[in-house]
């Protein structure tokens, strides 16, 4: 059991480096959405196109923005997302809709595969399966999304992936299966 200071204590871990994360996008002409395109991410690993991702090199995916979640942290086979579910992610009942959910554990499961591929690698979700055991609400806060690869071979990549919130209930989880393939190369 956690208790109320170590709660605000990570919350303002999280805030902090959510907005160290967005300053630095903004200050090296990131923090927008789009499309990178393929000479942009021609020749880096996997790892390297997340790198470029985070640090506002790239520009990140419109869903993001749709989203409201944000990549904030990376290593070898870890990708960390936050999101803050709003009132527009509700389906019509009055709770977070499961597509947030599963979007959300779908950005990290996959980033998570990416940053393990090499150079000249891409891959696509074929498969995920998801568990949400605890509604989340506008009232809820951050969350955390946290994968992690677990194998990333030359055609499949698999990972796992955890909602959490700062007082570390989990939400939701989630595993995937990638399909793993040749990046096309850039046009002429």
């Amino acid at each position: 059991m956690t208790n109320d200071s170590t709660v605000e204590s990570t919350l303002s871990a999280w805030q902090a480096q959510l907005e160290q994360v967005r300053a630095r996008r903004l200050e090296r002409g990131g923090g927008h959405a789009g499309l990178a395109t393929p000479q942009q991410v021609h020749g880096k690993t996997g790892l390297q196109v997340m790198t470029a991702l985070l640090e506002g090199e790239l520009p990140h995916p419109y869903m993001a923005d749709t989203f409201d979640c944000e990549l904030v942290e990376l290593g070898d086979g870890l990708a960390v997302f936050q999101a803050t579910p709003q009132l527009k992610h509700y389906n019509p009942l009055g709770s977070v809709h499961g597509g947030w959910y599963a979007t959300l554990l779908d950005f990290a499961l996959g980033c998570a595969v990416q940053t393990k591929l090499p150079a000249g690698r891409s891959y696509t979700t074929s498969q995920i399966n998801l568990n949400i055991v605890r509604a989340d609400s506008t009232r809820t806060g951050p969350l955390r999304c946290v994968g992690t690869a677990l194998h990333v071979g030359r055609q499949v990549g698999t990972s796992e992936a955890r909602i959490v919130g700062p007082d570390g209930k989990l939400y939701a989880h989630a595993t995937t299966t990638c399909a793993i393939f040749e990046s096309p190369p850039p046009a002429a």
